[in-house]
């Protein structure tokens, strides 16, 4: 009897730690919300899946869907750079040129070609290391400029600050940076 009653506790302790195991594999109410959900590591997912893991990059993840675009950049054989704008540089750019985004995403060639510069392809990712001062061929076929302080130039004379870098990808890389980009 004693051997029984001892057994049933600890097959009750066990299935107590199990559930409590899978509690904490739960996602919480809380700021862990934000956290991405998925046991994938950056470098297995795309560049489309990498922006789709952060919730700083949501208003990026539906313009690049808005455009057509995410079929183009989960491809698996191409190699992209993408100087990925945060939300707040996406609202800031909304903000001062008076659009809103339901007519930005209305506009596929414009917002085409936004998104356009800022992806560079080529036969390789370009990490930190590898963005040296000078221009970029950009996929819409603009230039875009790296200064001599590191931060990147559009046609127009605005700057991002690059706030993050070589994000990788199994497609290529992610930079984030502070300022929505745009071609003249």
């Amino acid at each position: 009897m004693k051997i029984t009653k001892i057994a049933t506790i600890g097959t009750l302790a066990l299935s107590i730690a199990g559930l409590s195991a899978c509690n904490n594999m739960m996602p919480s109410k809380s700021a862990d919300m934000k956290a991405p959900m998925h046991s994938q590591s950056m470098a297995k997912m795309n560049v489309v899946q990498v922006a789709q893991s952060n919730p700083d990059f949501s208003v990026l993840v539906e313009a690049v869907q808005a455009a057509g675009l995410a079929g183009m950049l989960s491809d698996p054989n191409a190699h992209y750079t993408v100087f990925a704008p945060t939300n707040a540089a996406f609202m800031q750019a909304l903000q001062e040129t008076g659009m809103t985004k339901a007519q930005l995403f209305a506009n596929k060639p414009l917002l085409t070609k936004v998104l356009g510069y800022h992806v560079v392809s080529g036969d390789m990712a370009m990490y930190a290391k590898d963005v040296k001062p000078g221009n970029v061929m950009t996929a819409s076929k603009d230039t875009l400029m790296v200064t001599k302080e590191g931060k990147l130039m559009d046609e127009n004379g605005r700057t991002a600050n690059i706030l993050k870098t070589d994000i990788a990808a199994n497609n290529g890389v992610v930079h984030v940076i502070d300022k929505v980009l745009l071609p003249k």
